[in-house]
């Protein structure tokens, strides 16, 4: 198996090809507008490392949103090109539950924990998705507006690991013992692999034509609800 991945949600520009689960290739840029320039330079760059054509790749996985609402186009138009053209499966990844398995992959995370993905969405706003230890979704991924009430009830229930670049606006709760804040974990589309495979072995494929990025909200909106109760 031959998975190409490709993560574009936020600032980061991030593609990584594996070849039976082995990362033979990544190339990732952290500047900001960049994506346009860099995404298909990278997967050429990385196919010619390798010696491969892109007729030799099985599968494309990208990160769906939310996010970054041009970083999102830009990412699942290439992708949705590449499919397309290949005749290939096309695989859509939530970027929160690509954080969450990024973050479970490189910390203690306990059977019992929580893990909160987080996107920066401008001022005090983040989207944002919870899941369990098994990568599961709890409730629903949707826009939060941190206040200083945030978390503070699930906090006191659960150790939640929060992770992606919205936790920057978490400065209220980094004191609480039971909230683990990842403000340095990078978000790369080498956390799609484990998502990408659970979904090639149960052939859970995006529509080419039809299937969007999961914006949420509309590109100039502002407000937003929240997600615990």
């Amino acid at each position: 198996m031959t998975l190409l991945c490709i993560e574009t949600a936020t600032t980061t520009c991030s593609v990584a090809l594996f070849k039976d689960d082995v990362l033979i290739g990544k190339e990732e840029n952290y500047l900001e507008n960049i994506h346009s320039k860099l995404l298909t330079v990278y997967i050429k760059k990385i196919f010619s490392e390798n010696n491969l054509k892109s007729g030799d790749i099985n599968y494309v996985a990208v990160s769906s949103g939310p996010g970054s609402y041009t970083g999102l186009r830009i990412g699942v138009s290439v992708a949705k090109g590449l499919c397309y053209g290949l005749s290939i499966p096309l695989i859509m990844i939530p970027t929160t539950e690509s954080l969450a398995n990024g973050c479970k992959k490189n910390s203690p995370v306990a059977k019992n924990d929580l893990i909160c993905g987080m996107i920066d969405a401008r001022r005090m706003e983040v989207y944002q998705g919870f899941y369990n230890s098994d990568l599961n979704l709890i409730g629903e991924i949707e826009p939060h507006i941190i206040t200083e009430n945030s978390y503070l009830q699930i906090l006191e229930e659960k150790t939640v690991w929060f992770c992606g670049n919205g936790t920057l606006k978490l400065q209220h709760i980094a004191n609480s013992k039971n909230a683990c804040i990842l403000k340095d974990m990078p978000i790369s589309a080498e956390f799609l692999l484990e998502p990408a495979k659970f979904k090639i072995k149960n052939q859970i494929f995006a529509d080419v034509a039809y299937d969007e990025p999961l914006y949420l909200k509309e590109f100039v909106a502002k407000e937003a609800k929240t997600v615990l109760k």
